[in-house]
């Protein structure tokens, strides 16, 4: 049966998931009393149901919707659940078929993906699953067909491969590519995650795919006068993954800016294995308590939060293929500095672009000077040794070479000023005794048996005193 459309149940069935036990049965109590209708909680404590259940089976395998005939659920979220489909026309293929949980206003979400279907057309990525089709199931449930991607969150392949710091940094690379394509044809994910970026292999390589473009702004849409009370309340999107400025009232505030945090997020996720606040924990706050959280608690730095894990250290390393005193010495520096950017409250102190982001993790990889960082003379100098490692060791062989070379042609020099000394002073010594000899006017034969014969040579003997060598 149809829903008769209660202002505020859409937006307070989007946010049950958030509420304690205790908030979720006053929620559920107010509603009943004032709708006159049963209000029932499925299982998970994430949907509520109103009224009976027609069409209950109508996304059952082998049931048609449309042009599409439902094969096999492969996935659940807090919106809805996805299907392999196989579409009839105009042309035949699978699809991946999202059918919305009941609550959501049928008619404003697809009135807002056909105001979103010309600009995801333009979307032309090969790191985006296309948006191909909108439409309603007999129920009145909004469904999207969505491009099959058969792949592995991109957590879980990173994981299962076992890639480095350095490969999971070249998949965030890829993953930017394709949210600033998005960004520059006007599209705002809003809701990035690892289940929202699936990676399969392309000719041996990974190639990571984001889907669900356009899906969360058509859920949500644009705050106007005729949907401030129904949007009151309206959290969109996955509260550990979502930025500051999409837990208030109004979606005037999300812009671009808003997919570099969650970008954060992930990238904070990939390299630590964990996220910026723990999940167990914040699973069990309120909705208002995650707000504040999300609003005004700063994460811990990535290198941080890693020394504060425990028993999971050995493991999450394992996965990266390193040791984990090495890793959490990786993330010190640069890694902190680019993801603590992402997350910035202030969305003027993040990358101004998801191009921006990819370029710094770059530099990073490039062992170059990141912008995240502090250009201190010591830092740089580090960069510039890193990245030129063969350039400097060369140079410095050379250096020693010049300073070896140089103090052995001064020793050389020393030694033959010596001699050289020890040369003059010779024929120094000899030159004044025959001078002397002269100036007597006397032989060599009359020196011998004169009384002052030995006067030149002790004279020379007295000025040569101090030259023991000669």
């Amino acid at each position: 049966m149809d829903q008769p459309h209660t202002p505020g149940f859409a937006e307070l069935q989007a946010a049950v998931g958030q509420l304690t036990d205790t908030e979720r049965e006053t929620l559920i109590g107010h509603l009943q009393s004032r709708s006159g209708e049963a209000v029932t909680q499925d299982p998970d404590a994430t949907v509520l149901t109103r009224g009976g259940g027609a069409g209950a089976d109508e996304d059952a395998p082998g049931s048609v919707i449309g042009r599409y005939k439902i094969l096999e659920c492969i996935g659940e979220g807090g919106f809805g659940s996805v299907f392999v489909a196989e579409q009839s026309e105009p042309v035949r293929r699978r699809v991946a078929l999202k059918i919305l949980k009941r609550g959501m206003d049928t008619q404003r979400v697809v009135a807002r993906f056909a105001a979103e279907r010309q600009a995801l057309a333009m979307m032309d990525h090969p790191n985006i699953a296309k948006v191909l089709d909108a439409g309603q199931t007999p129920s009145g449930r909004p469904f999207f067909a969505m491009e099959l991607v058969q792949g592995e969150t991109i957590t879980d392949y990173c994981d299962q491969s076992r890639l480095t710091l350095a490969e999971r940094i070249e998949l965030v690379r890829t993953v930017c590519a394709g949210v600033q394509h998005a960004h520059q044809k006007g599209i705002i994910h809003r809701d990035l995650k690892p289940s929202n970026v699936l990676v399969t292999q392309q000719d041996g390589r990974p190639m990571p795919k984001i889907i669900d473009f356009g899906i969360a702004k058509a859920i949500r849409g644009r705050i106007g006068d005729e949907t401030v009370y129904t949007q009151v309340h309206q959290m969109i999107g996955t509260p550990i993954y979502m930025s500051p400025e999409q837990t208030g009232a109004s979606s005037l505030d999300v812009d671009t800016r808003t997919d570099i945090y969650s970008l954060g997020v992930l990238l904070y996720e990939l390299l630590t294995g964990v996220t910026p606040f723990d999940q167990e924990k914040t699973r069990q706050l309120g909705l208002l308590e995650m707000q504040r959280l999300i609003v005004e608690d700063t994460p811990p730095r990535p290198s941080a939060r890693w020394a504060g894990l425990a028993e999971q250290k050995g493991l999450i390393a394992a996965k990266r293929n390193m040791e984990s005193r090495r890793l959490g010495k990786a993330l010190q520096g640069d890694l902190d500095w680019v993801v603590m950017k992402c997350l910035e409250k202030d969305r003027t102190r993040r990358y101004e672009s998801a191009h921006a982001l990819g370029e710094d993790l770059g530099r990073h990889l490039a062992n170059e000077p990141v912008h995240a960082g502090r250009p201190s003379a010591g830092y740089l100098t580090r960069k510039f040794i890193s990245r030129n490692r063969a350039q400097v060791a060369a140079g410095t062989a050379i250096v020693l070479l010049l300073v070896l070379g140089l103090g052995g042609t001064m020793v050389a020099w020393s030694r033959a000023r010596e001699q050289s000394d020890r040369l003059r002073f010779t024929l120094d010594f000899f030159t004044r005794a025959a001078g002397r000899r002269r100036g007597r006017g006397l032989g060599d034969r009359d020196l011998a048996g004169q009384p002052g014969a030995d006067a030149g040579g002790g004279a020379a003997e007295r000025g040569g005193a101090d030259r023991r060598d000669v």
